[in-house]
C-alpha cells in the first residue's frame, strides 16, 4: 500500500513552514499532481508562538551573518507583518492541516506512521520535527509559582497593565521585550540571575541598558539575584510579593503580578517515545543530530528550537537545508564559508564540516555543547596555529576571520598579563604554570587553560608557552561567559577544572589527577557579598578559604581596625588547620567575594601528599602574622587601610590616592588629564572620600573585575595586558558602563573640539590655552554623533605614565594597587 506523503512535517512553526515552502518548490517543479508533503499542525493556526507575541513586537532576524535560505519569506518587521507574509504563504497553496496534533511516530525511514490525538493517520517516508517548546515554560521553582493572574508565563498585550508594579523574571530576549513593552505604562523590575543579560540579541541588549539607564522610566534591574519567595495577594486586585536573593541580601518587592520568562524545556516524554535518543539527563537537553539534523531514527529530522535552534532564521534556513537533503542535494549550512575561512591556515586539507565534528569529539568540553553553540563559539574564536620561527614569513595571511600564527616556544600570554580570552588545545601541547615561577604542567590536546582569569579578574598567574604544531580555539570572555550562563555542564566542568588548579596553585600536592578530583569534589564554593563576614576573631576554626574572586580583609578588635589584605589565589584561616584553631582576626569580603572552603580532612590531604611544601605554607603563615602584628601595633594605619577598602580600593589595581598634606590645591592633575585627553578631563579631584590627609578622588580604580565591561553592547571597554581599563572607539553612547560603575569614574560627553594652536591663542586669544579648563560647547557634528563614554585609562601606553602624577608639583598625587597600600600609609 502506498504511502500517503514523502515528507510529513509536524509543526507550522517557521522552520515548518520553511520546510513546507520548499518541498512546495519541488512539487511544483515536477508537476505533481498532489502534494508530496503535509504540514501538521495541533492547533488552529500557524506560527502559535510567533502569535502569542506581543501586539506590535519587532522581531528580529539574527543572526546578521547569515543569509535567509527559504522559499517563505521573514525579514525583521513587527510581528504583525511577518505574519501577514506567512499568511500569504499559505493562503499561495501550502498544504497544510490544522487540528492535527501528533502523539506518536512509529516505524522507519521509508515507512513512517503518525498517529493524531483524533484518531486518524498519516503515513510517510520522511519525517521532519519541528514542533519548538513554547508548550512547556519552566516556572520560578518556589510555592506559589503555578500560573494565575499573579504569576504569569506568557503576555499577550502589554497594553492590558496599567499603573501597575510589574516584576519580570528573566534575561532572554523575551523576558527583556515584555519588561520594556510593560514600562511604558507601569513600573517595571527586570531581575537578571547572572551579572550581564548574556543571552540576548545585540537589538534587546541595547534597547535593556537603554531603558535601565533612562532616568525618565520607571525601570529597575536587579542583577546576580534569585527568587526565594513568591507571597501571593490576600485577596483579587491586591498587591503580593516577591522575596529576591540579592549580592546585598534579601530583597522584598511588593508588586501586583509577575511575569516569568525562563525559557522553556524540550517537550522529552513526547521525544523519546518516537525512539529519538537525548544524551544528557539535563531538563535543557535536546536531541542529537547529524549534520543533516537527521537524529538517531534514521528518516526523522528535528529542526527548531526542539534541536536548540531557537533564532527564527537558523530555523527556517534548516527547513530548507533538510528537504535539499532528502531530495538528495548535500547543501552546505549558510554558515559554511565562514568556517571554511576559520580553518583556512590549518596544516591538512578537510571539509569544515569535518574540522568541526572532529573538534567537537576531541574536546570533552565541547561534547557537552548544542552543535549551534559549538558552531557559534568557533565563529566568535580565533583559530590559532603555532609554527617555527623561521616559517612565520611564509604563512599565508587571510581576512579578519582567518587563521592566526604565532611562533612556537613563545607565550600565548605572561605572568601578569591582564586577559581574559579562554584557550582549547585541539593539537600539540602547551606548558602551563599556575603560578610565577611554578612547576610546569603539560597541557595535551582536549584541555583548556587561561580558566583562572577568566573568573577571578586577577592577572595571570604563569606562563603558558605553546609548542611547536600546535592549534589553539582562543575565546572571547563575553562569549564563554554567554556559554556558561547557557550550559551548567560546561560551567560546571570549567568550575571543576579551576577549583583542581587553584588547589595546584596554593598547596603544589603530589596526586594524580583523579586523587586530586576526588579531593576537589569535597570543596564547598562560597559567595559573600561585601561586608559579610567569613569568621570571627576568638570563634574555633575549623576550615580555611581559598580566594577564588574578590579581596578579603582581616581585621583586630574590630572592623576598622584592618591589619591585612588578602587577594584572589591567597589563603584565610589557615591558622586553623595549623596549630591554632582560636581565630585571631575577623575575615570580611572587602567587596563581593568568592571562595573555596576546605575542610581538615580536605586541607591534611592535599598538604601530606607533598610534606616537602609545608614548610613554605609556614613560612607564608608566618610572613602573615609578622605583618598582622606589625599592623595592630599602628592603630592609625589599620583605620587608614579600612577606610580604603570602604571606599572599594579592594577591587582597585590602579587607583589614584592624594595626600592631603602635601595637597596645594592647584588642581594642575586635573587640567593635566584634560590636556591628554583632547581637552576633557577624566578626574574629580575633589570630590571623593577623605579620611585624615587620605583622599580618594573619583576617578577610575581599574578594577579586577571592572563592573563597566559588563553588558557594553559592542565590547568597546578593554583592558589592556598591563592592566588599564579603557574605551574604544567603538562605543555607542549607550551608558550602560556609567550606570554600573560604583565609584562614578565614567561620564558621557560630547567630543570636545580641537584646541587652537598656541601662536593662535597666544596672539589673538582663541580658545582655552594649555592648562586653561576647555569650558567648550559641543559643536553641532559631535552633538550629531553623540555622547561617548570617556574614562580615565591611566594614560596607557604614554611616556612617563599617568599625567595626572607627573604633574603635581608636591608628590601629592600616586597611583597604586592594593599591595602599596600598607606602605603608603606606614610612610605618613
Amino acid at each position: 500500500m502506498p504511502l500517503d506523503y514523502r515528507i510529513a512535517i509536524v509543526g507550522a512553526g517557521p522552520a515548518g513552514l520553511s520546510v513546507a515552502g520548499r518541498a512546495a518548490i519541488y512539487d511544483a517543479e515536477t508537476g505533481a499532481s498532489t502534494p508530496s508533503y503535509v504540514l501538521l499542525e495541533g492547533h488552529t493556526t500557524f506560527a502559535k508562538t510567533i502569535q502569542k507575541y506581543q501586539k506590535g513586537k519587532h522581531v528580529m532576524d539574527e543572526p546578521g551573518f547569515l543569509q535567509l535560505r527559504s522559499e517563505v519569506p521573514f525579514a525583521a518587521g513587527k510581528r504583525e507583518e511577518i505574519l501577514g507574509a506567512w499568511d500569504n504563504s499559505i493562503g499561495g497553496g501550502l498544504n497544510v492541516r490544522y487540528n492535527a496534533e501528533v502523539v506518536g511516530i512509529e516505524g522507519e525511514k521509508g515507512n513512517f506512521t503518525l498517529r493524531l490525538a483524533s484518531g486518524d493517520s498519516v503515513t510517510a517516508e520522511n519525517v521532519v520535527l519541528s514542533i519548538g517548546t513554547q508548550g512547556n515554560p519552566r516556572t520560578l521553582g518556589v510555592d506559589g509559582d503555578a500560573e494565575s493572574d499573579f504569576v504569569l508565563y506568557t503576555l499577550d498585550d502589554p497594553e492590558d497593565f496599567k499603573g501597575e508594579t510589574i516584576v519580570v523574571v528573566g534575561a532572554g530576549d523575551a523576558a527583556i521585550e515584555n519588561a520594556i513593552a510593560l514600562s511604558d505604562f507601569n513600573t517595571v523590575y527586570i531581575i537578571n540571575r547572572r551579572g550581564e543579560f548574556s543571552r540576548a540579541k545585540d537589538g534587546n541588549l541595547n534597547a535593556v541598558l537603554a531603558a535601565i539607564n533612562d532616568r525618565d522610566r520607571a525601570f529597575h534591574c536587579r542583577y546576580e539575584s534569585s527568587v526565594a519567595a513568591v507571597e501571593l495577594p490576600d485577596a483579587p486586585g491586591e498587591t503580593g510579593a516577591i522575596v529576591l536573593n540579592t549580592p546585598g541580601g534579601e530583597e522584598r518587592l511588593e508588586c501586583h503580578r509577575i511575569i516569568a520568562r525562563l525559557g522553556t524545556v524540550p517537550p522529552r516524554r513526547f521525544v523519546e517515545s518516537c525512539g529519538i535518543e537525548i544524551g544528557s539527563a539535563s531538563a535543557d537537553a535536546v536531541p542529537d543530530v547529524d549534520r543533516h539534523y537527521q537524529s538517531n531514527v534514521p528518516g526523522l529530522y528535528v529542526i527548531g528550537a526542539l534541536g536548540g535552534y531557537p533564532l527564527i532564521k537558523q530555523a527556517m534556513n534548516q527547513g530548507y537545508d533538510v528537504v535539499e537533503f532528502i531530495h538528495g542535494k548535500d547543501t552546505r549550512p549558510a554558515d559554511y564559508p565562514l568556517l571554511q575561512d576559520q580553518f583556512s591556515g590549518l596544516p591538512y586539507v578537510m571539509d569544515a564540516e569535518d574540522i568541526l565534528e572532529l573538534y567537537q569529539q576531541r574536546v570533552p568540553m565541547f561534547k557537552r555543547m548544542n552543535p549551534l553553540a559549538f558552531r557559534e563559539l568557533i565563529i566568535e574564536s580565533r583559530i590559532t596555529v603555532s609554527l617555527p620561527a623561521e616559517e612565520l614569513a611564509r604563512a599565508p595571511q587571510g581576512g579578519e576571520r582567518s587563521t592566526v600564527f604565532v611562533a612556537a616556544g613563545e607565550p600565548v600570554y605572561r605572568n601578569g598579563e591582564f586577559s581574559t580570552t579562554f584557550f582549547t588545545l585541539v593539537e600539540g601541547e602547551v606548558r602551563l604554570q599556575l603560578e610565577q615561577d611554578g612547576p610546569w604542567h603539560q597541557i595535551k590536546p582536549g584541555q583548556f587553560f587561561g580558566e583562572m582569569s577568566l573568573l577571578s579578574g586577577r592577572p595571570r598567574q604563569g606562563d603558558a608557552i605553546v609548542e611547536r604544531d600546535s592549534i589553539l580555539i582562543e575565546t572571547p570572555r563575553r562569549v564563554m561567559v554567554k556559554l556558561m550562563n547557557s550550559n551548567e555542564e560546561v560551567r560546571q566542568g570549567i568550575d571543576r577544572v579551576f577549583i583542581m588548579r587553584a588547589l595546584q596553585a596554593a598547596f603544589r600536592p603530589a596526586m594524580s589527577l583523579e586523587e586530586l578530583a576526588l579531593v576537589a569534589d569535597q570543596v564547598q564554593t562560597c559567595q559573600f557579598a561585601a561586608g559579610e563576614v567569613l569568621f570571627t576573631e576568638g570563634e574555633t576554626g575549623d576550615c580555611l578559604h581559598l580566594i577564588r574572586s574578590g579581596t578579603v580583609v582581616l581585621s583586630q578588635g574590630g572592623t576598622e581596625l584592618v591589619v591585612a589584605q588578602l587577594h584572589s589565589g591567597e589563603l584565610a584561616g589557615q591558622m586553623a588547620l595549623m596549630g591554632a584553631p582560636l581565630r585571631r582576626n575577623t575575615a570580611t569580603a572587602a567587596v563581593r567575594t568568592e571562595t573555596l572552603r576546605l575542610g581538615r580532612e580536605q586541607f591534611l590531604a592535599l598538604v601530606n601528599s607533598e610534606p616537602e611544601h609545608i614548610s613554605t605554607l609556614q613560612g607564608e603563615l608566618s610572613q602573615l602574622l609578622q605583618y598582622t602584628n606589625s599592623m595592630a601595633s599602628q592603630p592609625e594605619a589599620a583605620r587608614s587601610i579600612g577606610f580604603l577598602m570602604e571606599q572599594g580600593m579592594g577591587e582597585a589595581t590602579n587607583a589614584l590616592v592624594i595626600d592631603t598634606s602635601l595637597c596645594v590645591g592647584c588642581d594642575n592633575c586635573e587640567r593635566a588629564c584634560a590636556e591628554t585627553h583632547d581637552g576633557i578631563s577624566r578626574l574629580d579631584r575633589e570630590s571623593g572620600a577623605s579620611l585624615a590627609s587620605l583622599h580618594v578622588p573619583v576617578s577610575c580604580r581599574h578594577c579586577e573585575l571592572p563592573h563597566c565591561m559588563k553588558d557594553c553592547p559592542p565590547d568597546a571597554i578593554r583592558r589592556a595586558a598591563s592592566g588599564e581599563v579603557f574605551i574604544t572607539e567603538s562605543c555607542i553612547g549607550c551608558g550602560n558602563c556609567e550606570t554600573n560603575c560604583p565609584y562614578d569614574a565614567i561620564k558621557l560627553s560630547y567630543s570636545a573640539p580641537p584646541k587652537p594652536g598656541l601662536w593662535s591663542w597666544l596672539l589673538f586669544g582663541r580658545g582655552s590655552g594649555p592648562g586653561e579648563p576647555a569650558g567648550f560647547t559641543p559643536t553641532a557634528e559631535s552633538k550629531d554623533v553623540g555622547k561617548k563614554a570617556v574614562k580615565c585609562d591611566a594614560c596607557m601606553g604614554r611616556p612617563g605614565g599617568p599625567a595626572c602624577v607627573r604633574a603635581c608639583p608636591t608628590g601629592a598625587a600616586i597611583r597604586m594597587g592594593p599591595d602599596q597600600f600598607v606602605e603608603l600609609v606606614e610612610a605618613r
